[in-house]
C-alpha cells in the first residue's frame, strides 16, 4: 500500500517536472529571438557580423544614436501609433457590435451573415488585392491614413472570436437589464462590454500587433515620405546602410519591436483569460 502511494507520489512530481521543463523550453525558444535582437543592438557593426552569439565586448548605443539621427522616430512613431491606434479602437468597438448581433439578438438571416462572415475567412486576401486596391484608388484613397484605417476596421476572425466568447454570457443577466429599462445600446454597453473585457483585450492585442508590424500594405498604398511608418521607413532605411553599419538596423528593430511587448506585457492576463474560457466568474 505504502509502496503504491510513494509510486504514484514519485510519477507526479516527475510529471510536474517534465511539464515544467517543457514549458521552460518553450519560453527559451520564445524569448531568444528578443534577447539576441536586443543584445546585438548594443553592439557595433564588425562584432555582430564576427561574433553575432555573443554578449557585446563593449556596450554601445552608437547604433540608436545614428538611427535616431537619421531616421525621423517620432514621426514614424507618430504614423504607426494613429494607424495602429485608430484600427485597434475600431476593431474593438464595431466588431464587438457585430459579435453582440450575432449571438445575442434575434433576427432574419442571422445564420446566414454569420456563415458569410465565416466564409469570408477562407477566401485568401491576395486574390482580391488588385480590386481592392482598383477601387480604393478609384475613391481617392490611396495615400491617405484612411486607406489603412478603414479597409482594417473589421475582422472576420475577430468577430469570430468575440461571438464564441460572448454566448458563454448567460442571457439571464441580459434579461434582467432590459426589465430594469435599458435598451439594447445600453445592455450592449453596460453589460457587454464590461463582461467581455478579456476577449476585448485580445482583440485589441491582436489588431494593435497585426496594424503595427504592417509592412505590406503601407508599401502599396503610401507615397509621401512623411506619412511612412515605422515599418516602412525601417524597410527604407534597411537599404541604405552598409554592412558595417548594422548596428544601427538592430537599433531600429529594437524600437520597433518595444511598444508590442509593452501593450503585450500589460494585457497579457485579459489574452490568457479569453483563451483559457475564464472571463466569466
Amino acid at each position: 500500500m505504502e509502496t503504491g502511494f510513494s509510486f504514484r507520489l514519485n510519477r507526479k512530481k516527475l510529471l510536474k517536472f517534465l511539464v515544467h521543463f517543457i514549458l521552460t523550453v518553450c519560453s527559451i525558444v520564445v524569448v531568444y529571438p528578443f534577447v539576441f535582437m536586443l543584445i546585438n543592438s548594443f553592439k557595433t557593426g564588425p562584432e555582430i557580423l564576427n561574433y553575432p552569439m555573443y554578449l557585446p565586448k563593449v556596450w554601445t548605443v552608437s547604433g540608436f544614436v545614428k538611427v535616431l539621427s537619421t531616421l525621423n522616430i517620432p514621426i514614424l512613431f507618430k504614423n504607426s501609433l494613429l494607424i495602429s491606434v485608430s484600427v485597434t479602437l475600431l476593431n474593438v468597438l464595431l466588431n464587438s457590435m457585430v459579435a453582440y448581433a450575432l449571438s445575442k439578438l434575434n433576427f432574419p438571416g442571422k445564420n446566414l451573415i454569420f456563415k458569410v462572415v465565416l466564409g469570408s475567412m477562407m477566401i485568401p486576401g491576395i486574390l482580391l488585392l488588385i480590386p481592392t486596391y482598383a477601387m480604393l484608388y478609384e475613391w481617392g484613397w490611396v495615400n491617405t491614413y484612411r486607406v489603412l484605417i478603414v479597409p482594417a476596421a473589421v475582422s472576420a476572425y475577430n468577430i469570430f472570436l468575440i461571438r464564441q466568447f460572448l454566448t458563454q454570457i448567460p442571457n439571464d443577466y441580459l434579461d434582467a437589464a432590459r426589465i430594469d429599462g435599458c435598451n439594447e445600446f445600453q445592455v450592449f454597453w453596460r453589460m457587454i462590454i464590461p463582461l467581455s473585457k478579456p476577449v476585448l483585450a485580445t482583440v485589441a492585442i491582436l489588431s494593435f500587433m497585426d496594424s503595427w508590424n504592417d509592412l505590406f500594405r503601407p508599401l502599396l498604398y503610401l507615397r509621401d515620405q512623411s506619412m511612412y511608418t515605422l515599418q516602412l521607413g525601417l524597410y527604407s532605411f534597411k537599404t541604405q546602410i552598409p554592412g558595417q553599419f548594422l548596428e544601427q538596423l538592430w537599433a531600429a528593430t529594437t524600437l520597433v519591436t518595444v511598444p508590442v511587448v509593452i501593450v503585450f506585457f500589460f494585457l497579457q492576463r485579459f489574452f490568457i483569460e479569453a483563451f483559457a474560457g475564464v472571463g466569466l466568474k
